[in-house]
């Protein structure tokens, strides 16, 4: 007889902590505990209760489990859970989930289909994927409440690195999610067990540490066991159990059925469980003993697939198992019903044709059973015979052999395979585990001191994954290690090849010191006589140097010396340099290091003209086309539809390249394109479209950490509130855009240009518009830019224009700039022209420069009113146009738009012109329910709108063209209507009810 309890016992707080967190995940509160304790303490006992209670609920339960095979495999567990749930239905069909489908696909490989990701997708890209994923498997339907899901990773200490960076980022991102997450591990040092404290330190995580159960809980656990009452167990075998197996529920079955298959204990069906012998087993080889005992029962065959199972791992494939023992099917499945029947073996997972010990502690105990002869032996075996059954060893199968040929002896070759395996592993992103499975690969080959061939070029793999982990410091003084001549040196071409990696890694990172010193390392290893083919790819890192204005340009750059800008000069360098490399680049078939620079030229020519920029950008596409490049294809494809709003203010193309990258599943791509198709809605008065995007994006983004993303993100939303003339939210995103290093950001002129200016026009404060402009061009002058929005060529020259402080010479030069032909940029340019030869009497010029305007101006709806009213102006002084015309429609757009400053400024000129006025004081279409709920009318609600913005009295009379005294009069009224005792109260309660 076998024993095992039928419940959990000495648990009861740890399993209310799991049940209360799976009623906290269907109420979309969701958390992550960590199981923690030492082996056979009870923590998949524990876990297992927990899912069989969320099935029963009707929660969804993906479970996986870490690696037992001595060698890391990429996102395993997480691998495993996916298919615990997904294997029958295949990959999740929820369209929210369609751009990540290739980052899911790197999960499971399976799901990729025809279509293959441009590159591999980043950590951070593949947990954003899972956590969207587990979010709409826990919601089900979204018109129900969410049925909720439980996540459950065992034995995390033997997880890979990519996994526990992925759970690191779900865990922190959990809640406002229906998910429960569950890990158990041994809580030994090491990553696993960092992570628990880590994220229970930042209160992301709880932590249970199952302890050792006391003497009532042992004796109740050992009665469950034998399905015994209480108490009724003989006297010897509990306090026999109560200390020998130190209160661990896995030791203590395994006593009682070393008793029960000794004969010493037996159940008489009256008198119950009765002593017959010595009940005296030695701790601690019991557990072995128990299970050595167990085994030789089995017949011998048996037995050495027992042994070979072990050699395997804990969990193994019946397949590899087959062919090792030679077994037949019939042979094969009988014993692994004797194991099974036995309590050794048990199935594993959704996968029909894997199996595993029933605890890692019977797998050490058959192999410490085994001489390291037998086992070398077994090892060698097993290898072969996976070698010839898996030409070319794919997937975790290199992994498995690497360990086999270890345990078999073998150094050489197993570092080897580590390294090819680490090589795969890099290539599909998976850093981390290349980093540890080549640590490995160097230890087997001598360590850090060895001076051979193969140490070295595992070193130089080694710098190149310990850049791409983003491990700069690692990675130079690692290469720093390598020899310069002998035979173990790489060469010089090779060793440049890795500085060379070096200098883009910390380029990459805004390291541009460290990215200059390494570059000049690369021209002293190239020479001086190194040809084209072996200086692009350098030659492409130097030009974002010299566009950051670090390092030296190249010898015969043949840059300028005087009166010329030091942005201008520091561009002009880097297009040189752009344009050589991709030359060169196209010349010697380096089709990436072609694309690289051509994506760097059609962002430097937009200086001189957006048609010059976009034959760049055709030229890339040409080439991705070519051979094949689908992620530059998009890439291409996304530059050129930015560059068509820019010039005509038209989407078409941007929309389309969005699909694109969505169908690639090109995250960075379809970020970006979202972005920039939010940057498009506000400019086209889409606010509501604005405000979606950018809030879906500022969440992904702040959980990516993608500062310079986010810092755009942010600029957007800015732009949402400030092109609504609301001017504290406007402040608040600003704020938060200052908390991100904003001042350091290369989009700080839209902070100027785009929102605090036009919030400034929106408030008729001309004088601070034009402050705010005079800011942003003053940082345009130290710094190169290739944003044209910022009002520069635009809406600056106008408001110039209007004050008489640019001359008709001085904006012919403004104009002729081709940055001043972009559809926003011309609106305004051309309004400016009006105004110049208006003012020269030039009347019907005049009027066709605005009607050019207005053509620049049509899909623009905000900035073409606002041009209105700035140029009417104008108009109305010089007596050209129709300017009431201009006026009328204006005022009623700001008027619907509940823009009370510039609403009031049009009816006040359309007084001053004779013109009849709206009377707006009538109508309360435009008062919001809850006020008008307080009898406010419609001029106090346009108090109310600049009251929220905390404006004293005089700077709500100027705005509103009323008397200070009338504004004080409608403060009276507000303070009584809205029942607050104080001004301040007043703007307070002002800013609520008028936010959006």
């Amino acid at each position: 007889m076998l024993t095992s309890s039928p419940y959990v016992v000495g648990r009861a707080e740890e399993l209310r902590v799991l049940l209360d967190g799976l009623i906290d995940a269907r109420r979309r509160m969701g958390r992550a505990v960590f199981v923690g304790g030492e082996a056979g303490i009870g923590k998949t006992r524990l876990t297992a209760d927990c899912a069989y209670r969320a099935v029963a609920d009707g929660m969804a339960v993906l479970r996986g489990r870490g690696s037992s095979a001595g060698a890391p495999v990429p996102f395993r567990p997480i691998a495993e859970a996916l298919l615990s749930l997904f294997r029958v239905s295949g990959p999740p069909q929820d369209p929210a989930l369609a751009p990540y489908r290739s980052a899911l696909a790197a999960l499971v490989p399976d799901w990729r289909g025809e279509q293959r990701p441009a590159a591999p997708p980043s950590l951070t890209d593949i947990a954003e994927a899972l956590l969207r994923l587990l979010g709409a498997v826990g919601r089900a339907d979204p018109d129900r409440p969410p049925r909720g899901c439980l996540l459950i990773v065992e034995d995390l200490h033997e997880a890979d690195a990519e996994t526990l960076a992925v759970l690191d980022y779900v865990i922190d991102n959990l809640d406002g999610l229906p998910v429960l997450l569950v890990a158990t591990l041994r809580q030994h040092p090491g990553p696993a067990l960092d992570l628990a404290l880590d994220t229970a330190a930042r209160r992301q995580a709880r932590r249970l540490d199952l302890h050792p159960l006391d003497d009532s809980q042992t004796a109740e656990l050992a009665a469950a066991c034998l399905s015994a009452a209480p108490g009724a167990l003989p006297a010897a075998v509990a306090e026999r159990v109560v200390r020998d197996a130190g209160g661990n529920p896995f030791v203590i079955e395994e006593l009682l059925t070393g008793m029960v298959t000794a004969g010493a204990l037996r159940r008489d069906p009256e008198r119950g469980w009765e002593v017959f012998g010595d009940l005296g087993i030695e701790v601690p080889t019991t557990v072995v003993r128990s299970v050595v005992q167990r085994a030789a029962r089995i017949d011998p065959a048996g037995r050495e697939m027992l042994n070979v199972a072990a050699v395997l791992g804990r969990r193994f494939a019946l397949p590899v198992l087959q062919l090792v023992t030679g077994l037949d099917d019939r042979s094969l499945l009988i014993h692994l019903r004797a194991g099974i029947d036995a309590r050794l073996l048990s199935p594993s997972g959704p996968v029909a044709d894997r199996y595993e010990f029933r605890h890692a502690m019977v797998a050490d105990a058959l192999l410490a059973d085994l001489l390291p002869a037998e086992r070398a032996a077994i090892a060698r075996r097993a290898a072969g015979e996976v070698e010839r059954a898996y030409p070319g060893l794919p997937g975790e199968w290199r992994q498995l052999v690497a360990v086999l040929r270890q345990a078999a002896g073998e150094p050489e070759a197993a570092a080897r395979l580590f390294a090819e395996a680490a090589e795969e592993a890099r290539q599909s992103g998976a850093t981390e585990s290349a980093v540890a499975l080549l640590e490995r690969a160097l230890e087997l080959v001598g360590g850090d001191g060895a001076a051979t061939a193969a140490a070295s070029a595992i070193r130089e793999q080694l710098v190149h994954a310990l850049a791409d982990s983003g491990r700069f410091d690692q990675a130079r003084d690692l290469a720093r290690t390598l020899p310069l001549g002998g035979p173990a040196a790489l060469g010089d071409d090779r060793t440049a090849a890795l500085h060379l990696r070096l200098a883009r890694a910390a380029a990459t990172a805004g390291r541009l010191a460290d990215a200059a010193e390494q570059t000049a390392l690369v021209r002293t290893l190239l020479g001086p006589a190194a040809g084209p083919e072996r200086t692009c790819a350098l030659e492409v890192v130097e030009a974002h140097l010299a566009l950051a204005g670090v390092g030296s340009a190249a010898p015969d750059s043949g840059l300028p010396e005087g009166g010329v800008a030091e942005g201008e000069l520091r561009t002009a360098a880097a297009e040189r340099l752009a344009r050589r490399a991709a030359e060169r680049a196209e010349a010697a078939g380096l089709t990436e290091v072609a694309c690289q620079a051509w994506q760097l030229l059609a962002l430097l020519e937009r200086r001189k003209g957006f048609d010059r920029a976009d034959a760049c950008l055709r030229r890339l596409l040409d080439l991705a086309a070519r051979h094949r490049l689908p992620g530059w294809q998009v890439d291409a494809q996304l530059r050129l539809g930015v560059n068509e709003f820019m010039r005509i203010g038209e989407s078409v193309q941007l929309e389309r390249a969005h699909r694109a990258a969505v169908d690639l599943g090109a995250l960075d791509l379809v970020r970006s394109a979202e972005a920039t198709l939010a940057m498009h809605a506000v400019l086209r008065g889409d606010y509501a479209r604005a405000r979606t995007l950018t809030d879906q994006g500022l969440e992904a983004s702040a959980r990516l950490r993608n500062v310079d993303h986010h810092h755009f993100l942010l600029l957007t939303r800015a732009m949402v509130a400030a092109h609504q003339g609301r001017r504290t939210e406007m402040a608040d995103v600003l704020a938060e855009f200052d908390r991100w290093d904003g001042a350091d950001s290369l989009q700080l002129p839209l902070a100027h240009g785009n929102c605090r200016a036009v919030c400034a026009l929106l408030e008729e404060d001309r004088a601070l518009a034009l402050a705010e402009f005079d800011l942003a061009r003053r940082w345009e002058a130290r710094h190169p830019s290739v944003f044209y929005l910022n009002g520069a060529h635009g809406l600056y020259p106008l408001l110039r224009a209007l004050a008489g402080a640019e001359s008709a010479e001085e904006h012919a030069r403004t104009a002729a700039d081709h940055a001043a032909t972009l559809a926003w940029n011309r609106q305004f340019e051309r309004l400016a022209h009006a105004v110049h030869l208006g003012r020269a009497g030039q009347a019907g010029a005049a009027a066709e420069a605005v009607a050019e305007a207005a053509r620049a101006a049509r899909p623009f709806e905000m900035a073409r009113h606002l041009g209105l009213r700035l140029v009417a102006e104008a108009a109305l002084a010089d007596g050209w146009g129709e300017p009431v015309l201009w006026l009328r429609s204006a005022e009623e757009y700001f008027h619907r738009a509940g823009v009370p400053a510039v609403g009031a400024a049009c009816r006040r000129l359309l007084r001053e012109a004779g013109a009849s006025v709206p009377q707006r004081r009538t109508g309360t279409e435009q008062v919001p329910e809850p006020l008008r709920g307080r009898r406010v009318t419609v001029r106090e609600y346009e108090v109310v709108l600049l009251v929220a913005q905390r404006l004293g009295n005089q700077e709500i009379a100027a705005r509103l063209s009323i008397s200070p005294r009338t504004v004080e009069k409608h403060v009276a009224s507000l303070l009584e209507k809205a029942d607050q005792p104080n001004r301040a109260a007043l703007a307070n309660w002002a800013a609520r009810v008028t936010s959006p």
